[in-house]
């Protein structure tokens, strides 16, 4: 059936869809010539990720466009569509720090992180930066420097900061806007790459402190401007324009690709993006396709430098920006930089993405051939836990091909006697499933217990009265409480050797999902016993109880917090009480040890 329908595949620039014996789609790419691409998957010599691709292709599906470009756009547009397993997804994709200045209604900086970038009146972004202790670093000397807003919330009166200097008491005063208008030009101006504004700060403010005989806070700040030289000398280059712009470079080696994008603002370069990835197209087509859906989730800066091989037309047309494919000059000399990052980091990485693989996408395909089945894609995995006799919990793990899909992570309080297994068990399964029938989610292809012949029996109650099939295998632990035996859902027992890739793959299953759910266990009893102490202060009702808990967490960052932080919430008679009481209840704590 495939070799006739390859025949008549036109020869036409689109987008082709590859599909999988459920009429999944695993894989979409895009042609510029459909009929060649289609058919080299089939009649050419493919190997390594490809021919896994091709091991599991049953169909294909394409649609035709007039441009390479719309095939581009098409293709992008059904990646985030459907999600195939073996397209480049970026589906843990980085959130890069900003720092952000904020105008109104008073002078604002602090570190920020978004995922789509849009600008906003009365705030302006400078980034993105990938180190983000460096970002804070300047953030926090920037605030120590100048007297800008501090405080989250505007309170009553002027806190510590406005005593010593380092805010203009915004809540109380009425501030000289010619003062904050030429703190907000000295700010942005070292924002935007004049670093003298900055330096010549420092300085001034070593010689006051120094005349004060603070020579404490002097030697501190003579720190700071050691650091900060540091790192304005580590990231300047030879372009004077401070034009923001990403220098593109790229290398590929057995199979793989690593891209490297060097990340240039204000005539400085504030960090840059590298991932790997396996090949299953044309390099140069999958090279493209990344930088489109990269782009599609990051900020695009006025200029894009790519080298001569990349698609300058197509790239400049989607992302409506300035892309430059420079063949001398200094601008070259930053494209053969990149290149240089992203072949030492292939080089560096391959033996360890190559032993990943085997940990975990083969041995997950390994595992699939143990079990008979013919597609392996998810496993969901379930814990149950109620330590201490309290606070009954279970939580759920996802993999995908191999890897933790840590988004899909679920916790779930449970209702029922905590000593009884089976039934929580039940409740769990009958929750996530019925939920996910609901609302049309993605089933797992596996279920795996954390327990024997109970549980299984439990999940496989639930999933029959769904008319739900879905296979379900439990986890056996020796007298040791170690792994030991896998069991189907015939509670036959399945022996694995324990120096396997499967074994460990297994075990890493078990460790996470076990990790999870506890940690869920332990702040609920956290949080349970915030709230019982809470309880014993007058004052303290269930609505300012839930904003401490939120706010803080934990007993002991209550205890740390000032009086004026903790007024935010409750009345300042009240904060004094408890942070009393606090005081008292952990010198009791200490004299009974």
């Amino acid at each position: 059936m495939l070799e006739e329908k390859l025949k008549t595949i036109p020869h036409l620039p689109g987008s082709y869809q590859m599909r999988n014996k459920n009429n999944v789609i695993i894989y979409v790419g895009k042609a510029k010539d459909l009929y060649k691409r289609v058919n080299s998957y089939f009649k050419g010599n493919v190997y390594g990720k490809t021919e896994k691709l091709v091991s599991e292709i049953v169909d294909f599906t394409y649609i035709t466009t007039q441009t390479e470009q719309e095939a581009f756009i098409l293709e992008l547009n059904l990646i985030k569509q459907y999600n195939p397993k073996y397209n480049i997804l970026l589906k843990d994709d980085k959130s890069y720090p900003y720092i952000e200045y904020i105008r109104k209604p008073y002078p604002k900086l602090k570190v920020a992180r978004y995922l789509n970038i849009k600008r906003k009146d009365n705030k302006t972004l400078f980034g993105p930066y990938p180190n983000t202790y460096a970002a804070r670093k300047i953030v926090n000397l920037i605030n120590r420097l100048y007297p800008l807003k501090k405080c989250e919330t505007m309170p009553k009166r002027v806190c510590l900061f406005y005593h010593i200097g380092e805010c203009l008491g915004y809540c109380e005063h009425n501030v000289d806007l010619d003062k904050l208008k030429k703190m907000e030009n000295d700010i942005l101006a070292f924002l935007r790459g004049n670093d003298k504004i900055l330096k010549d700060k420092i300085l001034e403010k070593i010689a006051y402190f120094s005349e004060q005989l603070n020579f404490e806070a002097a030697l501190e700040l003579k720190k700071e401007l050691q650091y900060i030289s540091v790192i304005l000398d580590k990231q300047k280059v030879e372009l004077h324009d401070y034009i923001n712009r990403d220098i593109i470079g790229f290398y590929f080696l057995e199979g793989l690709v690593s891209v490297q994008i060097l990340f240039i603002r204000n005539g400085k370069i504030v960090g840059g993006n590298n991932d790997r990835f396996y090949l299953i197209s044309d390099v140069y087509d999958e090279v493209n396709s990344y930088l489109l859906n990269f782009y599609s989730r990051h900020e695009i800066p006025k200029e894009i430098i790519i080298p001569d091989i990349l698609n300058q037309e197509i790239l400049s047309n989607i992302l409506k920006t300035n892309v430059l494919i420079p063949l001398k000059g200094k601008k070259k000399k930053l494209i053969d930089m990149a290149n240089t990052n992203a072949k030492i980091s292939l080089e560096q990485e391959v033996t360890i993405i190559k032993k990943d693989e085997k940990r975990s996408i083969l041995a997950n395909d390994e595992l699939r051939n143990i079990l008979k089945m013919d597609i392996l894609d998810r496993i969901d995995s379930f814990d149950n836990s109620n330590l201490f006799g309290s606070y009954a919990v279970s939580g759920m793990v996802v993999f995908k091909n191999g890897k933790p899909a840590k988004s899909e992570y679920r916790k779930y309080k449970v209702s029922v006697d905590k000593n009884d297994d089976y039934n929580t068990m039940k409740e769990v399964i009958y929750r996530r499933y019925y939920r996910a029938l609901l609302e049309k989610q993605e089933m797992p292809d596996l279920i795996l217990v954390d327990g024997g012949e109970n549980q299984i029996r439990a999940c496989l109650d639930v999933l029959n009265d769904l008319h739900l099939r879905i296979r379900v295998c439990g986890l056996k632990k020796d007298d040791k409480h170690r792994t030991n035996q896998l069991i189907d859902e015939n509670l036959e027992l399945i022996d694995i050797p324990k120096s396997s890739d499967v074994f460990h793959y297994l075990t890493r299953i078990q460790d996470e999902v076990h990790r999870y759910t506890i940690t869920y266990h332990k702040t609920l009893r956290d949080k349970g016993s915030i709230s019982s102490i809470l309880d014993n202060i007058d004052g303290i009702g269930n609505i300012r109880k839930k904003e401490l808990i939120k706010k803080y967490g934990s007993i002991k960052r209550i205890s740390e917090a000032s009086i004026e932080e903790i007024k935010e919430i409750i009345p300042e008679n009240i904060a004094h009480n408890l942070l009393d009481y606090l005081k008292d209840r952990e010198n009791n704590l200490k004299n009974n040890n």
